[in-house]
């Protein structure tokens, strides 16, 4: 199921997003949560009733909504550096990296971002506000995590997964090279766009056979196979498990291949007008304008 948060008219709401391109809200059985957190924390029984609704319910037009980030986590948005190695080589070799050890990590690389940075598909990225001059763009598959944990296993992590979504982790490289940490450099305001949707696991078979792509202004910058991940999803929940509990609707960012604006010669960083999409087969195309 393709899940969606939205707006129609001045009522947010969730729903799912149907082969008509249509929007089937949730809000119509009284019996389903209404905030995406509680609908992921309700799992497969919520799943089976919106089905049901889907199956009758003839929605609204896609063009009536506008799409939301799908999902606000309970805690910071859970992001994994250098998990591409061509990347891991490019972000080595561009002098921003101030607390690197290896060129490819030999355990995840773990950050977070903050929630306040969250906004949705085609929602403005404020890249005016960066007087560094140094934003950047990094395309990535996100985790939504189902099921609550700690010391998840490798063997039993699938099972914690509820879907997948697409993140882009806008980053100020100056700020991030600046303080070490990666925190501040990723978390300005606007610079974590989120969606178009949730689309559950079951709609995707293989996660590692799709491809994450990203574009500014129509030139493809980034391509790679989601199996091209140094660790893997699984090897990603049971590290990050082994001292955080994951809680339903934690989002895990998986990493960005390479082609990020920082590895060209000279940087391409993002002005005001640019436009970027991202692209996760199976998900979708998360599009936003840089102001």
């Amino acid at each position: 199921m393709r899940l969606v948060s939205f707006v129609h008219g001045t009522r947010p709401g969730i729903g799912a997003r149907n082969d008509d391109d249509r929007v089937v809200d949730f809000a119509a059985d009284p019996g389903l949560p209404t905030t995406m957190r509680a609908f992921v924390a309700a799992g497969e029984a919520a799943l089976e009733r919106a089905a049901d609704l889907v199956a009758v319910e003839p929605g609204v037009p896609l063009a009536e909504v506008r799409l939301l980030a799908p999902i606000r986590p309970p805690n910071n948005v859970m992001c994994i550096g250098k998990n591409y190695a061509d990347h891991a080589r490019e972000f080595a070799g561009s002098g921003f990296d101030a607390s690197q050890q290896q060129v490819v990590p030999t355990s995840p690389v773990v950050f977070t971002k903050a929630r306040s940075s969250i906004v949705g598909p085609e929602d403005d990225v404020l890249v005016s506000a960066d007087l560094t001059g140094t934003s950047d763009y990094e395309g990535e598959l996100a985790v939504v995590i189902g099921r609550a944990g700690t010391r998840i296993r490798e063997a039993d992590a699938e099972q914690h997964v509820y879907g997948y979504t697409v993140v882009n982790d806008l980053t100020v490289r100056e700020l991030q090279k600046r303080h070490v940490q990666f925190f501040l450099g990723k978390s300005a305001a606007t610079y974590c766009p989120m969606g178009p949707h949730l689309v559950t696991r079951d709609e995707i078979p293989d996660i590692t056979t799709c491809w994450v792509r990203t574009r500014v202004n129509g030139e493809q910058r980034q391509a790679a196979p989601v199996a091209d991940l140094v660790f893997p999803i699984p090897t990603l929940i049971e590290a990050i498990s082994a001292s955080v509990r994951l809680e339903p609707g934690d989002v895990i960012a998986t990493g960005t291949p390479a082609g990020v604006g920082i590895g060209f010669d000279p940087p391409r960083y993002l002005a005001p007008g640019d436009v970027l999409e991202v692209s996760v087969d199976g998900i979708g195309t998360l599009t936003n304008r840089a102001v």
